[in-house]
């Protein structure tokens, strides 16, 4: 019979192989967290949906925390500041976790004391979004206080095929946090601007989100307007934002679609004629909320980019 250190281990990287498989490339949901991965024939979830700290019940230790992001009453998710996104965004080395309610003594924050003590790497589960979440591994607790009632995390860089067996250095902390906040960014960016349009395509309408981009309207390499908010972005299907990139497609500061002679003079089935070429002379889906409309100037910058070109 394996000893439990060894079953938290083999049950902890079961679930991180899970969360590659599905996790790589989209925000993951509750339905994601709530099937979980299967281990020893078993299916175990990764997290308890009604609370923030879970430890199955086969592991000696933490496998998971999870921050959510509320919904707001009088403004609109993407609004809000989180405080842990913010410390993320700041490129602070450590991020505050609160404890489950006020009593230190709690299962929940016991685990995140014995977690810190034992040097165990844990997935946090970042909300990204309402009901969207990007996972962190390994994340460390670094620090647990009775007084102020919260924990103090620390996010590592994975090796392949090896096991974190402890904290990470400060250099590391700086890379990883680094790293984080790119991915959060990159989340953040593609549910606010897929929600602003009601996850739809700018320009074709398609109503699928997963399979839409949230395009950078001028890339984020830009200094000055390449910053990832909702006025710089437009939600268009993985055929549209290929276009848009290769300024086969342009957008003018009046939201009017262009399309390139390059494709024009093509001939060459329903989906060019019909997905693209019919797309000429119209006119850009229009988001929810006037505040989110696409910002002129970009729009402008990035038309005269699309003009050079063609």
């Amino acid at each position: 019979m394996m000893i439990p250190d060894v079953v938290d281990i083999a049950m902890r990287q079961a679930a991180v192989a899970h969360l590659d498989f599905i996790g790589s490339t989209r925000p993951l949901t509750p339905e994601d967290l709530a099937a979980g991965f299967i281990f020893g024939g078993k299916r175990v979830p990764l997290v308890n949906p009604q609370r923030g700290i879970f430890k199955p019940r086969a592991m000696r230790h933490l496998l998971s925390i999870r921050t959510v992001f509320p919904r707001t009453s009088s403004r609109v998710w993407y609004d809000d500041q989180r405080t842990v996104h913010r410390q993320i965004h700041m490129g602070d080395e450590f991020v505050d976790y609160a404890f489950m309610g006020d009593n230190p003594d709690a299962a929940e924050n016991r685990w995140l004391r014995e977690a810190m003590s034992a040097q165990i790497p844990i997935i946090y589960f970042l909300g990204v979004a309402p009901g969207r979440y990007t996972a962190i591994y390994p994340t460390f607790v670094t620090e647990w206080s009775a007084t102020k009632l919260r924990a103090r995390v620390a996010f590592g860089t994975r090796v392949p095929s090896a096991v974190p067996t402890a904290p990470p250095d400060s250099i590391e902390r700086r890379y990883a946090i680094r790293l984080v906040s790119q991915r959060l960014h990159q989340a953040t960016f593609r549910e606010a601007v897929l929600t602003a349009y009601a996850g739809r395509c700018a320009i074709s309408g398609l109503p699928e989100p997963r399979l839409l981009d949230a395009a950078h309207i001028m890339a984020d390499a830009h200094e000055e307007m390449g910053q990832p908010v909702v006025s710089n972005g437009l939600p268009l299907s993985k055929v549209h934002h290929a276009a848009f990139d290769a300024n086969l497609i342009g957008i003018d500061p009046d939201c009017r679609i262009h399309v390139s002679e390059q494709l024009l003079s093509i001939n060459d089935g329903p989906m060019l004629e019909q997905g693209i070429k019919a797309m000429a002379g119209r006119s850009l889906l229009i988001p929810v909320r006037m505040n989110d409309l696409p910002d002129r100037d970009r729009l402008a910058a990035r038309f005269n980019i699309y003009l050079a070109a063609n």
